[in-house]
C-alpha cells in the first residue's frame, strides 16, 4: 500500500488555492479531517483534498480556482473588460464584475500583447503591500 502523503495546512491551502485562514477554519469546524502530530500540529492527508479538487474541476473555467493555482497571487477578481484606453506608453484597463469596477494602469505593450478588447473575460490580479482605509461615517 502506498504511503499517505501528509501536508501542513499551508501546503494544503496552496494545493486548493484557498487562504490559510480558510483552511484553518475548515479544520476547526471539522469540515476537513486532520491527524495531529505529537506536538499538536495538524497534518492533512493528500487524499482528503481529492473531493475538493474534483468539485472545483467540475466548475466552469471562470469559476474554478484552477487558475489561482497557476499564479502566485491569490487576490484575483474575475470580470469583463469594460474598456481599454491606450495613450503613449501606458494603458488604462477597466474591468467590471457583478458589483465592482476595477481600473488598472498597465503598459501599452502589455495591453497590446494581451489583445485586450471590450467584453473579454479577464482576471484582475491584485498584489499590494499597502491598504488604505477611508472613514465613511463622521
Amino acid at each position: 500500500m502506498p504511503e499517505q502523503i501528509l501536508l501542513t495546512p499551508r501546503e494544503a491551502a496552496r494545493h486548493l488555492a484557498i487562504s490559510y485562514p480558510t483552511i484553518k477554519q475548515w479544520i476547526l469546524t471539522g469540515k476537513l479531517k486532520t491527524t495531529q502530530t505529537p506536538g499538536g500540529h495538524h497534518r492533512i492527508a493528500s487524499s482528503a483534498l481529492k473531493p475538493y479538487l474534483a468539485a472545483d474541476k467540475a466548475k466552469a473555467p471562470e469559476q474554478s480556482r484552477e487558475r489561482y493555482r497557476q499564479v502566485s497571487g491569490r487576490n484575483q477578481i474575475a470580470g469583463k473588460v469594460a474598456g481599454v484606453r491606450i495613450e503613449g506608453l501606458m494603458a488604462e484597463v477597466i474591468v467590471t464584475t457583478d458589483n465592482e469596477r476595477i481600473t488598472a494602469i498597465i503598459t501599452a505593450t502589455a495591453a497590446r500583447e494581451l489583445g485586450l478588447k471590450k467584453g473579454e473575460s479577464v482576471a484582475a490580479l491584485i498584489k499590494s503591500t499597502d491598504v488604505m482605509i477611508e472613514r465613511l461615517e463622521p
